[in-house]
């Protein structure tokens, strides 16, 4: 998981060893950029930002910051997978996506932008990631109204995407790619 915050001293990520976390300089500065993001997420961020005082998006319990090695499995694996087979859970976490790993969201996110026809260099850009013709990189740039085509597609992969588990609130597990797949359920 990278976590970037933006902060009066520039952007800085967070840092961790087995007993303590810091705030230092990314990986790289390249690491280090601005995403616009669609307004119904705004309006998610902002409602879960008033249901807490800590100045991280996402504290633990204490306010402080989450622990990479146990998020995944208590949090994020439990979004995906659900936790019916646990006896009297806290919150009950019905099955979105059985099976999804956190660097796939960034492999979905991808197919979002191609399917919505969004130009390479505003899904480079968008990704962190350098595009193989260097004129191409320099010479590009992403317009408003690309950028307004990009925030509509988000919107609506995000409306799609909660029709469908509306309509479809048992979901099949994902399919391995060349049969393997990352995280082995139980």
């Amino acid at each position: 998981m990278v976590t970037a915050y933006a902060s009066t001293f520039g952007t800085v990520h967070l840092k961790e060893t087995p007993h303590r976390h810091w705030l230092g300089p990314p990986k790289t500065p390249a690491s280090a950029r601005t995403i616009t993001l669609p307004a119904f997420l705004t309006q998610l961020l902002k409602h879960h930002l008033d249901t807490h005082d800590s100045p991280i998006v996402f504290p633990n319990n204490t306010n402080g910051f989450l622990w990479r090695r146990n998020w995944c499995p208590r949090a994020f694996n439990t979004a995906f997978d659900g936790n019916l087979d646990i006896a009297n859970p806290t919150v009950r976490a019905h099955p979105i996506r059985p099976g999804l790993t956190f660097h796939e969201l960034r492999h979905s996110h991808k197919i979002w932008l191609i399917a919505a026809g969004i130009p390479e260099i505003a899904q480079a850009r968008r990704l962190g990631h350098r595009m193989d013709k260097r004129v191409a990189e320099v010479y590009s740039h992403v317009a408003d109204e690309v950028e307004t085509q990009l925030q509509t597609a988000l919107k609506q992969a995000w409306l799609h995407a909660r029709h469908t588990l509306a309509d479809h609130p048992e979901t099949p597990p994902v399919t391995p790619r060349d049969g393997l797949i990352r995280r082995q359920l139980p």
